[in-house]
């Protein structure tokens, strides 16, 4: 009798060609977060066709999916895949380049919404020979906040069944197909934005006694800002970074207002509530030092995701066998951000990297508007989540 391994790679490579057909369909229809309409259409076709149970209009487009095995209620485990696209405009010359001008697959997702097609193929003809439930989820919105992860939450994708764990995997082309990467533990920062508006009697630049120089106040922020960082906790990695700044003066005049707008990243969650509180301190100081009013917003993003350690290490090892230890890499610490973390809040969850290019002195990064995969990966892909997903709800 054939083992599982292989079963499920030569089902991999029966499911290829349909699960590359999905990839360039989504492709070369992306849809920006929030607005996944046809996208969550498409994918309830397939569902339907294939005859996967399904429940549609979660949190706008989510959709939640499930493979029963022979005893369902026994035991569930969850499967996540993000379905938005990015304000890119690609420049990829493909047969299957975007047709929605300015919105990009950019970062992927279509590859992960196609790979777990082609772990669904893979798990149904193993339906049979397994006892529980798998669950699929299909999630809007990853890319925007407040994040498409924390809606479905609050509308109960983790509850009736509830999953004992979740995993997902996510492109990576720093890494050469065939392999893939894990991280246990602390992996991807926390996300918050900031936004500033200082205010102050503008006017005339060579009179400063008469005005409130609303621009040096601004600098200054911004220095004593980035002096936040320095004052991290030991071996907290803390990136605080202002991007935008608008003053909208001349040579000879000083605005009234100036704004800015910033990222805040961290690893660590009490460090990340101390740091708004000097956020606001410091803004707050400064401003009011030079007789200048500000308006500060701090929008509270993605939290730290942290991947279960004894979850992850099973993934590891089921990789490993499935890949082989030579292809299975270890990660480092990111300070991007991705809202799958507000799932690893509520129940064990594994977040891992596919590779996806196969020369890595000659790839596109993500979100680049010449970002692509090396397509095989699907393959890969698909195989493991399956052979990973088997092997937890066995």
């Amino acid at each position: 009798m054939m083992d599982i391994k292989n079963k499920i790679k030569q089902l991999a490579d029966k499911y290829f060609e349909e699960t590359l057909a999905i990839r360039r369909h989504l492709h070369q229809n992306p849809e920006l977060s929030f607005q996944e309409h046809e996208t969550a259409k498409y994918i309830a076709s397939l569902l339907k066709k294939m005859g996967i149970k399904y429940k549609s209009g979660i949190a706008g487009n989510g959709i939640l999916a499930f493979i029963e095995g022979k005893n369902p209620t026994k035991k569930t485990i969850a499967l996540r895949a993000d379905i938005d696209a990015l304000p890119v405009n690609e420049q990829n010359d493909l047969s299957y380049k975007s047709t929605n001008k300015g919105v990009m697959h950019a970062c992927g997702h279509d590859a992960h919404t196609a790979s777990m097609f082609g772990t669904i193929y893979i798990l149904k003809e193993l339906q049979d020979e397994f006892e529980g439930t798998i669950s699929i989820i299909f999630q809007p919105a990853e890319e925007k906040l407040p994040g498409g992860a924390k809606l479905m939450i609050d509308e109960g994708v983790l509850e009736n069944p509830k999953p004992e764990l979740i995993i997902a995997q996510h492109v990576y082309p720093e890494l050469t197909t065939g392999k893939v990467g894990f991280k246990p533990g602390t992996y991807m920062a926390s996300a918050d934005e900031l936004y500033f508006t200082v205010k102050g009697k503008g006017g005339h630049a060579a009179i400063p006694d008469k005005i409130t120089n609303t621009v040096l106040t601004a600098a200054q922020i911004i220095t004593r800002l980035h002096e936040i960082p320095k004052q991290t906790p030991k071996d907290v990695p803390t990136v605080l970074t202002i991007g935008k700044v608008i003053a909208n003066g001349a040579t000879n005049v000083v605005p009234n207002e100036v704004y800015m707008e910033g990222t805040f990243r961290t690893m660590d969650e009490t460090w990340r509530k101390i740091a708004h509180n000097k956020i606001t301190t410091i803004a707050t100081e400064t401003a009011s030092s030079n007789g200048a009013q500000i308006e500060i917003n701090i929008k509270h993003g993605y939290p730290v995701l942290i991947n279960n350690q004894e979850t992850t290490q099973k993934a590891i090892s089921f990789a490993q066998e499935f890949l082989g230890k030579e292809n299975i890499e270890e990660l480092h610490l990111r300070m991007t951000a991705e809202d799958f973390a507000y799932y690893s809040q509520v129940i064990p969850a594994t977040f891992y990297r596919l590779g996806t290019s196969k020369n890595l002195n000659d790839y596109s990064p993500l979100h680049s508007p010449n970002f692509n995969i090396d397509e095989d990966a699907l393959k890969i892909g698909m195989g493991t989540m399956a052979f990973i997903a088997y092997n937890f709800i066995s």
